[in-house]
């Protein structure tokens, strides 16, 4: 659709979603402008009367088959006039045998959307159907997709969704009766709004048979109060129609005001107050207070006023003020909301709704700082990192950024919209982009985007650091180049919307997220394998221990401590990727994580090591159990790939390896290892090397990522194939289709613990015909472990971490006393680039550091000298 009818449209609806009260006189309350401004806008534009015919052709074949033709088609227990709904577990269970003296508003059928029916169009619908067979839906695996009576305890979420249909359209014809003043509208919106009002009045909330959890969630028509999604339908119905009721049945207003104040209780009393429940109830909430009158006019007080109190200011039990709840989720150093990210960043841009709406000034600082924290969020291709119930796609925050230029008048917002949405013409400033695509569209205000303004540096809101301690979650990158640049995201389960998955580990390269998280599953959380795979230790790039590690899912308290790192994510406010502080080379993280079932300590190290405009991953994971009954540590690592061969280290020969199910829920393990297969294993007591490879299905360059692992005497290799990347399916920019393919796994075992015979690996993203790393090697030492890695241009890097208290090396001519030790020798042999973390002392080749107390020094060595990183009271020598 041009913008020109975007414009057209969106003048025509008038702000349905503002939650502006008194802009003018009398009603509707939900609106900016007069019937006169509309008319005068449509008389003068030349796409307004198609528009307009549109609407009105519509609704005239509503209008034709009589005033009770869409009412009649509403989901209502029109016989039984049911005042009781019964619920067990997340499905629609019965009714109850007490009726009421009018029809009743039918409830969901299910919890989870997930179902093999579809309902039929309105057209298609029954009058007044209400049948002991249950409702009449398209089987949609059926030739012809016949209608057929099913129970509603198998129709997903149909139902409610069909009453949506009708009141859109209901709205509609209250909408145009407002325009046009035509009765005829007018009496077929007060139908619908009757009948539903008045079943919402007479029906009691939903009675849980097992008194679980679900009882605190349903709201009067879904299992999820979130997604009662009629409600902004309703009250705008109302609005627009309160002229047709004041002259036609003025004795109808309480009633209906009755019924709209009954859903907002709902949303207050029922839902969840800690996560982005609490914003959806508000806006619901919201919409219904526009069309209420001031407290004073209700015999409990509760009106207009009231219910905005409760959703700026108010502490009820479920429903948190805005104030509130963001003092609670928010971070206050790093602005980074408290679930998973994909949940998160849709928070951020409900709170600069609610702000540029008017609603939680007071919170300004704290949302500004949660705006410019978006994008640390995002790979090197703009796409956001995947952990916890999220799906990656480009960072969508234009109206976040949008809100945030039209309050401040900072550019830089508008620079980092061009960044991410450099298409992007006109925002929508106005509601929070809603899945309706006319809520989407149908603002008054709309910012028009300069396009002659710059796009901002990514690299400038980025830090090479960055760690949210409130979600656990940590990420580490060399650069935002989208082809060249790494970087991996590290996360514990600290949240909302968290799996377990104990030090979770996603890797980027080549443009792609080679090593993704694996999304939600295909059903998301009602599915089996939500609970059983995607949210397990399985479907994670980690370490379970003995099969069974798992804690709960969803709102989960188990996150990593942060044990060091470069450079210091405390500096994340000042230090980003373009700061001239940040010496580049080798950028690192280490975390420390309590397995609860088994109480095993993790402590995981992953770095990026620069290579030109590109570089390796190191990542070494330590595992064991307090008590010492380790019976074994499997190492999960997913890949994507269409092709994965595991090779001997040495000399390149694939691995002789067997067909086995040893990764099995048979041996008492976790259910997600039975989603496993074509699995194949050989020893991994030796050193062995990886490949996958991803051939694109346009023929473009092939690409791939290879890797090392250090052997150990107890370890056994695998090359299996897991379900499929869920996350990232939908992502139609991928280099070939992730739906269906399955997920190329590598899984080492090590027998007894996994501390003293850790996890040592490198990891290389390469394109084809390229490569940095010519040998991987791992000298031997009493200190703990050391990598070498020789690089084809001749460079040698080293890097030691120590696993003792003591802390001493002496190992490839390199003495010292730290805790991480980073070396590059050139191909003339000679030092160019030193990191150590808490160094007492150092010396190599001439080089000498020493220090008071243990201290972090970072040193590169240019054509013109060197760049130092380090503390007050360290002593370098020996730079020449």
């Amino acid at each position: 659709m041009k913008i020109r009818s975007i414009v057209v449209f969106l003048c025509l609806f008038c702000l349905l979603r503002c939650f502006v009260f008194g802009a003018v006189d009398g009603r509707p309350r939900c609106v900016k402008v007069s019937r006169a401004e509309v008319w005068d806008f449509i008389e003068g534009d030349s796409v307004a009367g198609v528009v307009l015919s549109d609407i009105c052709s519509q609704l005239d074949k509503y209008v034709d088959g009589g005033v009770d033709y869409l009412s009649s088609r509403l989901y209502m227990y029109w016989t039984t006039k049911a005042r009781d709904v019964y619920v067990s577990d997340e499905r629609f269970s019965h009714v109850g045998d007490v009726s009421a003296e009018v029809a009743t508003v039918m409830f969901s059928g299910n919890r989870a959307a997930s179902t093999l029916y579809a309902r039929p169009r309105i057209e298609d619908r029954l009058p007044y159907a209400d049948d002991v067979r249950g409702v009449l839906m398209h089987a949609k695996l059926s030739e012809g997709r016949p209608l057929v009576w099913v129970s509603p305890s198998v129709v997903g979420t149909q139902i409610e969704s069909g009453n949506v249909d009708i009141m859109r359209q209901a709205r509609n014809a209250a909408f145009m009766y407002w325009l046009s003043g035509d009765v005829r509208y007018g009496a077929l919106a007060r139908s619908v709004l009757d009948v539903y009002l008045r079943g919402i009045l007479a029906r009691n909330l939903p009675v849980d048979l097992k008194n679980g959890h679900v009882r605190t969630l349903v709201g009067m028509t879904s299992f999820e109060v979130i997604h009662e999604e009629i409600i902004p339908l309703l009250a705008e119905t109302y609005d627009f129609l309160y002229e047709y009721l004041v002259n036609k049945c003025p004795g109808c207003i309480s009633v209906y005001e009755s019924g709209l104040k009954k859903l907002a209780d709902v949303q207050i009393a029922n839902g969840v107050p800690h996560n982005n429940w609490d914003l959806i109830q508000a806006r619901f909430v919201l919409s219904l207070a526009a069309v209420l009158e001031s407290d004073s006019v209700y015999a409990d007080g509760r009106g207009r006023e009231y219910y905005v109190d409760v959703v700026t200011d108010g502490k009820e039990l479920r429903q948190w003020g805005l104030t509130t709840l963001a003092g609670y989720g928010f971070d206050c150093a790093t602005g980074i909301w408290n679930e998973s990210a994909g949940y998160s960043i849709n928070v951020v841009n409900d709170f600069t709704d609610f702000l540029y709406q008017g609603y939680g000034s007071e919170l300004f600082s704290t949302l500004e700082r949660a705006v410019r924290s978006l994008p640390q969020y995002c790979y090197p291709s703009l796409k956001v990192v995947g952990f916890g119930d999220t799906h990656p796609s480009v960072l969508p925050a234009a109206q976040s950024f949008g809100r945030m230029f039209c309050l401040t008048g900072d550019s830089s917002y508008l620079s980092l919209l061009r960044c991410f949405e450099p298409e992007t013409r006109m925002v929508v400033l106005s509601g929070n982009g809603s899945r309706d695509v006319f809520r989407k569209l149908f603002a008054e205000d709309l910012l028009v985007v300069d396009s002659s303004v710059a796009a901002a540096d990514v690299e400038c809101f980025v830090s090479p650091v960055f760690y949210s301690p409130n979600v656990s979650w940590l990420v580490g990158r060399n650069g935002m180049n989208v082809e060249r640049s790494l970087m991996f995201s590290l996360n514990g389960s600290l949240g909302n919307h968290q799996h377990a998955n104990g030090i979770s580990l996603e890797l980027y390269g080549c443009g792609v997220t080679m090593a993704p998280d694996a999304g939600i599953g295909v059903n998301q959380y009602s599915g089996k394998d939500y609970v059983e795979y995607y949210s397990s230790f399985i479907a994670h790039n980690t370490v379970c221990v003995d099969g069974v590690s798992s804690y709960p899912i969803m709102k989960s308290n188990h996150g990593f401590r942060l044990l060091r790192a470069y450079p210091d994510p405390a500096c994340a406010d000042v230090r980003n990727l373009c700061s001239d502080d940040y010496v580049r080379g080798f950028t690192f993280a280490e975390v420390e994580f309590l397995e609860p079932e088994t109480g095993a300590v993790q402590c995981r190290l992953v770095g990026i090591t620069d290579v030109g405009d590109g570089g390796y991953y190191v990542d070494i994971f330590r595992s064991h159990r307090s008590d010492g009954m380790d019976c074994f540590h499997d190492y999960f690592y997913h890949n994507l790939g269409q092709e994965f061969v595991l090779y001997n280290a040495f000399d390149d020969v694939p691995l002789d390896m067997d067909e086995t199910e040893d990764l099995a829920f048979a041996g008492g393990y976790l259910y997600g290892y039975s989603y496993l297969y074509d699995q194949h294993k050989a020893s991994g007591e030796g050193d062995i090397k990886g490949c996958f490879v991803i051939t694109p299905e346009d023929s473009s360059t092939v690409r791939g990522m290879r890797f090392w692992q250090k052997g150990f005497p107890g370890r056994t290799v695998y090359r299996c194939s897991a379900p499929e990347t869920e996350g990232l399916n939908r992502d139609k920019t991928m280099p070939y289709i992730l739906k269906g393919s399955p997920m190329q796994t590598f899984v080492a075992r090590q027998e007894g613990e996994a501390w003293s015979k850790p996890f040592v690996s490198v990891f290389e993203p390469y394109w084809a015909e390229e490569e940095n790393i010519k040998s991987v090697s791992y000298p031997k030492t009493d200190c703990g472990e050391v990598i070498r890695v020789e690089l084809e241009d001749g460079c040698v890097d080293v890097l030691i971490v120590c696993d003792g208290e003591e802390g001493v090396f002496d190992v490839e001519g390199l003495r010292g006393c730290a805790s991480v030790a980073f070396v590059r020798r050139n191909a003339e042999g000679c030092v160019v680039y030193v990191y150590l973390d808490d160094v007492l002392w150092f010396e190599a080749d001439g080089i000498e550091v020493q220090c008071d107390v243990s201290a972090s020094v970072t040193l590169r060595r240019y054509e013109d000298g060197w760049l130092k990183d380090c503390s007050d009271g360290v002593i370098i020598k020996g730079l020449r």
